[in-house]
């Protein structure tokens, strides 16, 4: 494992419910969002008999098209035939809802793309692993007569007994509506085989292609193709050999089979299988042990186990248990999570529950049962917020404390973790000797990771593009910093992406607030030296402010202008410069 690779400022495994979510699907109790992608947003739900799901309703523009449902219906009715043991399967659906949805069983575990940015490369052995688990995934699916067609590492997910593959309901049946009007696209351009590039069918080969190039970038850290400019993309994966050069010997042949251009020649998923097992780096024998993954990795998994056991409108959101669109987002944490220790500072408002009878602060609810209120701390934002008195439980006495109001760049860097301490949505340690956590520990830190990658002089750095003005419709699409485009997320590595509140960078990334959109690289590699944060709330940047982004390496730098996060249409707009680290 590489050094500059180690899980700092982790992203919240769970995330809050916000005013337009649901609260009940299908009869599922919706608890928190796990995250969105091109076809719609999943979220953690329950069953009626209390079983967690992973719950995904589809966007808005596929449900009202008929061709769409009928194909949806269709690949919903064939997934219910797949049960293999390395799928997540599907438990329930509703083809024929206003906004159709399906839910599968919850993985406890982060997804192969998650991985790889935060960790790097993985070892021969579990990529060998993961092909042979991700094969014999696919050997179910092709059973059932449907082709994946969008398998790529934010599609695999990795729990503690090997991969489960995801996401093979729904690509097939959007395939079938014409989606330039929405701006999708079928199909992760770094995953496509040279057929989907060039608009031929798909077919079982297809998703073996995927595989091929999927293994190559958990062993590389890099798709065989890029992860540039769609069209360029696309053009070597029809036109050019795969790089392989950062993968290991071992593997080579094995994945130059697997990118075979003609359908033909690639090997069947049994083979892949096959030739895994037969491999010396797994001994002869293919089993996902306690050994299976690196420790790190091991470690991380267990944050997805920590389930949240309170939804959003039973925290204090003022939900009844239906719809709820109109019902204040609540953040969401395990319930395991030990009160953490308050911090009587200007700038850091610790986690507060209300007095029984007493009014609420916005946003922050106190769970019905258990010693202590365990959301995670919030601020508050706006000059009626000068002075809060805020009331934390700790068994029957509460602590007092007076804020100030605080600076939204304050704010936002205040909030940044340091390596070692916590995570959004990570259990805090207690702050009582012996409690469940251990001995006391040191609350994060109001500023960013520090990095071993020295600081260069602006003057080292060359525009590479200034001035490109782009538009997220929605959460759904990122900004590619290299590519100076918009891409769906998860497409690419080096990006900035956005909720509906706040700016999103790569975990591996620097980034710092600027004071107005004048920021520029001086200023900026100045400002990442003394005052980094890991997130950029839109309270803290806009309208018409700016913040910066520094890649691992410290080689490329983006200036990323905010000129709307406030659009009625939801789209939010920026104005990038990137640059480069000459040498």
């Amino acid at each position: 494992m590489s050094a500059d690779r180690s899980p700092f400022a982790l992203q919240p495994v769970f995330q809050a419910l916000t005013a337009d979510d649901p609260r009940e699907v299908g009869g599922h109790r919706l608890y928190a969002r796990l995250g969105a992608g091109g076809m719609g947003r999943v979220y953690l739900a329950y069953t009626p008999g209390g079983r967690p799901v992973a719950l995904k309703v589809v966007r808005p523009e596929l449900a009202g098209d008929p061709d769409f449902r009928a194909r949806f219906a269709q690949e919903v009715a064939s997934a219910r035939l797949i049960h293999g043991l390395f799928t997540a399967q599907l438990v329930d659906a509703g083809p024929d809802a206003a906004t159709p949805w399906l839910a599968t069983t919850y993985v406890p575990g982060p997804s192969l793309q998650q991985v790889v940015q935060r960790f790097g490369p993985l070892p021969e052995r579990t990529v060998l692993l993961l092909m042979a688990g991700i094969a014999e995934a696919l050997q179910a699916i092709h059973a059932s007569g449907v082709v994946h067609r969008d398998l790529k590492p934010g599609n695999v997910l990795i729990a503690a007994d090997g991969p489960r593959v995801i996401d093979f309901g729904i690509a097939r049946a959007a395939d079938a509506v014409a989606l330039t009007g929405t701006g999708l696209q079928i199909g992760s351009p770094a995953y496509m085989a040279p057929e989907q590039a060039m608009g031929q069918s798909a077919t079982a080969a297809t998703d073996v292609w995927a595989l091929g190039a999927l293994a190559v970038h958990v062993a590389a850290g890099a798709p065989p193709f890029g992860d540039g400019p769609h069209p360029a993309t696309l053009y070597r994966t029809v036109h050019e050999e795969p790089d392989l050069a950062r993968v290991p010997e071992g593997l080579r042949e094995l994945l130059r089979r697997c990118l075979a251009k003609r359908p033909e020649d690639r090997p069947t998923t049994a083979e892949v299988i096959a030739a895994a097992a037969g491999h010396p780096a797994v001994g002869g024998q293919l089993r996902f042990g306690e050994d299976w993954l690196p420790q790190p990795l091991t470690s991380q998994i267990t944050r997805h186990t920590e389930l949240p056991q309170t939804p959003a409108e039973a925290a204090g959101t003022g939900g009844t248990g239906g719809t709820g669109l109109n019902a204040a987002p609540t953040m969401l944490a395990p319930a395991a999570m030990p009160t953490p220790t308050p911090t009587p500072t200007p700038t850091v408002l610790a986690t507060a529950a209300a007095a029984p009878g007493g009014p609420e602060l916005p946003g922050v609810g106190a769970t019905p049962s258990g010693p202590a209120s365990t959301a995670r701390p919030k601020r508050l934002r706006g000059r009626t917020a000068l002075v809060a008195v805020v009331a934390l439980a700790v068994g029957a006495a509460a602590t007092v404390f007076v804020l100030d109001d605080p600076d939204p760049v304050e704010a936002a860097t205040a909030d940044t973790p340091v390596a070692g301490s916590p995570g959004p949505g990570t259990p805090a340690a207690s702050s009582a000797p012996g409690g469940p956590s251990g001995p006391a520990r040191t609350p994060a830190a109001t500023t960013a990771p520090s990095r071993s990658t020295p600081p260069a002089p602006a003057a080292d750095f060359t525009p590479d593009y200034r001035a490109v003005e782009l538009t997220s419709a929605d959460p759904n699409y990122e900004f590619d910093l290299a590519a100076g485009t918009v891409v769906p997320v998860e497409t690419v590595n080096w990006y900035v992406g956005r909720t509906d509140s706040e700016f999103l960078i790569p975990e591996t990334a620097d980034s710092y607030i600027g004071r107005d959109s004048g920021l520029g690289p001086a200023e900026c590699l100045q400002g990442l030296g003394s005052r980094p944060t890991a997130r950029v709330p839109f309270s803290a940047v806009g309208p018409r402010g700016a913040f910066c982004v520094r890649s691992a390496d410290g080689k490329e730098l983006a200036i990323v202008r905010v000129l709307s996060t406030a659009g009625a249409d939801g789209a939010v707009k920026v104005s990038l410069d990137h640059y480069r680290r000459n040498g």
